[in-house]
C-alpha cells in the first residue's frame, strides 16, 4: 500500500474586483432582488413550499422563482426536499451555508427600510436636476 502524501495546497485568493473571479459571480447571484428576498423569507419562516414562497414574495413570477431557487440550490444555499406523497410535497430551506447569510441580509434589509425616505428624496432631486438639463 502506497503512503499517502500530506500535501497542503495554497488557499486561492479571491478578489471580486478582478475580472473572472468566481466570487464576483456569487455576489451577482446572492445580490439579485429575488435571491435576497427568497433567502430572507426562508430565514424568517424556515422551510417553505413553492406556493408559500410565491405568495410571500408578491410580484415574483413562477419562472423567476423557479430559476432563483435552482440557482440558490446549485450554490449550496438552499436545499430542496421532495416528500414521497401524491401529489408530491416539496419544501425549500436554508442550508447551513445559507444560514450564514441571514445576518448580512438582515442588516441590508434593515438599512434599506431605515434609509428609504432619504433615497426617495435623493432620487427626486436627481430626477429634477436631470430633467432641467434635457
Amino acid at each position: 500500500m502506497a503512503a499517502v502524501e500530506n500535501v497542503t495546497r495554497p488557499i486561492p485568493s479571491f478578489d471580486p474586483y478582478e475580472r473572472g473571479c468566481p466570487s464576483r459571480d456569487l455576489l451577482d447571484q446572492i445580490g439579485s432582488k429575488w435571491a435576497v428576498l427568497v433567502l430572507g423569507e426562508l430565514g424568517r419562516n424556515g422551510a417553505s413550499r413553492f406556493s408559500q414562497l410565491r405568495q410571500a414574495l408578491a410580484g415574483v413570477s413562477e419562472k423567476m422563482l423557479t430559476q432563483t431557487l435552482r440557482t440558490l440550490e446549485r450554490d449550496g444555499l438552499v436545499s430542496r426536499t421532495v416528500y414521497p406523497e401524491v401529489p408530491p410535497h416539496v419544501e425549500y430551506e436554508l442550508t447551513a451555508l445559507g444560514q450564514t447569510l441571514r445576518e448580512p441580509l438582515k442588516a441590508l434589509t434593515e438599512w434599506s427600510v431605515r434609509h428609504i425616505e432619504e433615497v426617495v428624496i435623493a432620487r427626486e432631486e436627481y430626477d429634477n436636476r436631470t430633467e432641467r438639463t434635457r
